[in-house]
């Protein structure tokens, strides 16, 4: 990635050497059993199983023919916004910044919104995730729902609006599914076998020994967690033996095959601050790439990851790649708009008006049908050992 200089005037790592890498793609090690369903992936969408040396893939094959402009930016929901548990008043005070509506409980511990808007997004990327795997919640190797088998305990860190954890609950009706957060926006109606709670999972974990889960999931935590080593040593103390950890995390960084990425400033500039802001802040955001090694480094057996490449727009030939360029675009835009303006303007210094101006940018440059832009999802999977 070249460095210039920067189209905000704030300048950033990558004007002195020091910008994030992009993520590696490599061919899939085909000597390692992997615990992977046999079709994790509906036909037509890359994906690669547990990454090593450095080798290229084929890139995307390109319609040129397809249209951006057609993309609704309004996507919504009607969705409710109620909690299920009795909590104190005080959690509900908001704090609201930049436009934009955040957490109250440990206030300042996560840059993102909880707004509306927020959940929006969210319930999108819920759906991404469930494309990428044909329908899927999970890859790792849970036993398959059914009334006879054992109860299991399921916990969803970083919960959000809820959406995962309330499928899991319909999809293991025998199952006891709980998700913590920092805000209470989940719905109130919910199955009979899904609790939320409002929590930080940064803080020790009080769970007694009878309390331990079969299978711990967390979604996009990139950016929640300041020691990730200590994390990854309280999801251990919490599974029983033999228990499964699942890391759904997504590269913040921006790619392509051509030379799309090296033609679009404001994007660089973007990803390479917002890692930059996130760094100062002390909780990185691009660090997926990491999360199989901290998996082995914690003690975990088995560990197995998935890579997706996924383009940002319906510029892909492939059907149902397009479909998911589509939703990426939408979800990415809306991504610009809840990940810039806390970093950027609390840690940065920017102003709001020097944010808008650049989150304009970024999104223009997403929307464009000369610009071919990939992003990346990535499935992490270890297991306790027994």
């Amino acid at each position: 990635m070249t460095s210039e200089p920067s189209l905000t005037g704030v300048p950033s790592a990558a004007e002195s050497g020091s910008a994030s890498p992009e993520p590696v793609f490599d061919e899939p090690t085909q000597s390692q059993e992997n615990y992977f369903p046999q079709t994790p992936a509906p036909p037509g969408i890359q994906y690669l199983v547990n990454p090593t040396d450095n080798v290229a893939v084929a890139p995307l094959q390109v319609d040129h023919d397809a249209p951006h402009d057609d993309v609704d930016s309004a996507y919504g929901s009607d969705r409710g916004s109620t909690h299920t548990v009795s909590i104190t008043s005080s959690i509900f005070h908001y704090q609201y910044e930049n436009g934009r509506r955040y957490h109250a409980y440990r206030e300042g511990q996560y840059v993102l919104p909880n707004d509306d808007q927020e959940q929006e997004r969210l319930d999108l990327q819920h759906h991404i995730w469930r494309l990428l795997l044909g329908g899927r919640l999970y890859t790792a190797p849970l036993p398959e729902p059914d009334e006879h088998v054992e109860a299991l305990r399921i916990l969803d860190l970083g919960t959000g609006t809820g959406i995962w954890a309330i499928d899991m609950a319909d999809e293991f009706p025998t199952a006891s599914v709980f998700g913590v957060d920092l805000s209470p926006i989940q719905p109130e109606w919910v199955p009979a076998n899904c609790r939320f709670h409002v929590d930080d999972y940064e803080d020790d974990w009080t769970y007694r020994e009878d309390e331990r889960f079969d299978y711990i999931h967390g979604r996009a935590l990139s950016g929640t967690s300041s020691d990730w080593a200590r994390f990854y040593d309280k999801v251990m103390g919490g599974l029983k033996p033999g228990g499964w950890v699942e890391m759904q995390e997504y590269d913040a960084w921006i790619f392509s095959d051509d030379d799309s990425f090296d033609r679009a400033p404001w994007t660089r500039e973007w990803v390479t601050k917002l890692d930059d802001a996130s760094k100062a802040y002390g909780k990185q955001i691009n660090v997926a790439r990491f999360h199989k090694q901290w998996m082995i480094d914690a003690g975990f057996a088995d560990v197995q990851e998935l890579v997706f490449r996924i383009p940002i727009g319906p510029w892909a030939m492939n059907p149902v790649m397009k479909e998911l360029g589509r939703c990426e675009l939408i979800h990415m835009q809306m991504s610009v708009d809840s990940h810039t303006p806390a970093l950027f303007t609390r840690v940065l210094g920017f102003t709001q008006d020097q944010a808008k101006v650049l989150m304009e940018g970024v999104k223009r440059e997403f929307r464009s049908k000369d610009h071919r832009l990939l992003t990346s999802y990535r499935f992490i999977v270890g297991r306790k050992p027994l």
